[in-house]
């Protein structure tokens, strides 16, 4: 897929009109008395196409702006936004801001990130590839791939449809520490949900891409015919009896796992007590091969930033290291809670990387013998403060390291301490699509609850 890149780049233009009117909102903030301040602009335009047999369903371009205000009366913190960057708007959000923060209590972990930790080097992560698609190039792409799914099989009966967004977003974050830090960035995404039927019922399974530079989209027809394909090895699918069996995470679904180690390992659940995790750094919680690492620099990463949502630089991170928590995943308010520093994760975390694995698929479905490959999962059914575990599944039956049948109607369930404890393998299949790069996931036991 081609992209081009728009004739008329006036982003720099946009960061230096943003970074002007931020400087002026925090020196507005002193002057109305607040001892510390910090703000966030961004602008944000688009286009988001969808199509559903054949035809145009939804057609949207956006355009949208924000400031968030934050202000500090020594440890009394209060904030407001707007959606409106004139002068009057922003005065009347200040006020806002400050009123609140009257009314609030003293919270003595309240305040800046420490001045030290602010980033001051600022590398091109190379996230800026802006494409100029017409609605009516985005409307083409949209009937091109869901035509190449849907024609694919005369058992693709209907369709959810196709998609095709593109995005770009220019933001400034600024605090009255002296820091300012400019971002700009792109996303492009193509998906495509197909539904088929047989004698035995109806079955949905999508497929998408998702990168930084659209010239680096998957072909659309693939896309298309990647969904029919998925839907197609989803017919004719039955339940299981209750059983424990080894179980295999797709790509797709073993960053759901990972996600959850992050959410368990975060300063808020941790301070609260509400974490399997409470006082395990430093203990091993994955097999001593298996680690994890933060890359917040990686180019083109979905999740690249060179500082975090406080100004706080990232770095190169073990989150795990041979299978031991090497640390939390802190911001500044939730490291002094629990007498820490910021790790540079306000705001979240950035390209997380699984390593230790490498086996391709065909040895992780030999791996599996007999068990549950698990492509989709349904629910919220994770508990953070025990770990217990407990979501729909659906997937495939794998018999001596062969795929036998499409399975649904299933629930899978575990505990997460016993579950990253038992990791029996990692494989080199990674799912670029995410700021969680991993690949498949084979566990060694889970309860499979099904007919």
């Amino acid at each position: 897929m081609s992209a081009v890149v728009a004739s008329t780049d006036n982003s720099h233009a946009e960061l230096d009109r943003l970074a002007n009117l931020a400087e002026d909102v925090l020196a507005r903030c002193r002057q109305a008395g607040a001892t510390q301040a910090e703000v966030g602009l961004s602008l944000d335009r688009g286009i988001a196409v969808n199509v559903r047999m054949g035809e145009v369903e939804t057609l949207e371009h956006t355009r949208d702006r924000g400031v968030s205000v934050t202000v500090f009366f020594d440890q009394r913190k209060g904030s407001a936004n707007t959606a409106d960057l004139s002068g009057a708007s922003i005065d009347a959000t200040i006020a806002q801001a400050c009123a609140i923060a009257q009314y609030t209590e003293s919270d003595p972990c309240a305040g800046l990130a420490d001045p030290v930790r602010l980033a001051t080097h600022f590398p091109e992560l190379d996230l800026w590839h802006p494409w100029a698609i017409t609605a009516e190039r985005a409307i083409e792409l949209g009937v091109e791939c869901e035509a190449a799914g849907r024609e694919l099989d005369a058992r693709l009966v209907n369709s959810d449809g196709a998609s095709v967004t593109s995005a770009e977003s220019v933001s400034v974050y600024a605090n009255s520490q002296g820091f300012l830090g400019r971002e700009r960035s792109t996303r492009h995404s193509v998906s495509c949900s197909l539904i088929g039927e047989d004698a035995n019922g109806m079955q949905r399974d999508y497929w998408y891409d998702s990168t930084r530079n659209a010239g680096q989209l998957t072909d659309v027809r693939e896309i298309g015919r990647r969904a029919a394909q998925r839907t197609l090895e989803r017919l004719d699918a039955r339940s299981l009896s209750t059983r424990e069996c080894p179980v295999l995470f797709a790509p797709e679904v073993a960053r759901g796992l990972v996600s959850h180690l992050v959410a368990a390992a975060s300063g808020g659940a941790l301070y609260r007590q509400a974490s399997f995790l409470v006082g395990q750094a430093g203990q091993r919680i994955l097999p001593d091969w298996l680690g994890i690492v933060e890359r917040p620099h990686l180019a083109r990463g979905h999740g690249s930033s060179a500082f975090d949502a406080e100004g706080v630089a990232t770095v190169d991170s073990d989150l795990v290291s041979e299978g031991v928590l090497a640390r939390y995943v802190l911001g500044s308010y939730s490291a002094r809670k629990l007498g820490l520093q910021s790790t540079g994760n306000a705001g979240g975390v950035h390209n997380l990387v699984v390593t230790g694995g490498g086996m391709d698929f065909a040895a992780l479905i030999d791996g599996l013998g007999t068990g549950l490959l698990v492509t989709e999962v349904m629910g919220q059914g994770v508990n953070i403060v025990t770990g217990d575990y407990s979501r729909g599944a659906a997937g495939f039956w794998v018999e001596d390291g062969r795929i036998a049948f499409p399975v649904e109607e299933i629930t899978i369930a575990g505990n997460l301490r016993e579950m990253f404890a038992g990791i029996r393998a990692v494989g080199g299949d990674v799912d670029p699509r995410s700021h969680i790069l991993t690949g498949s996931i084979l566990l060694g036991k889970m309860t499979v609850a099904g007919a």
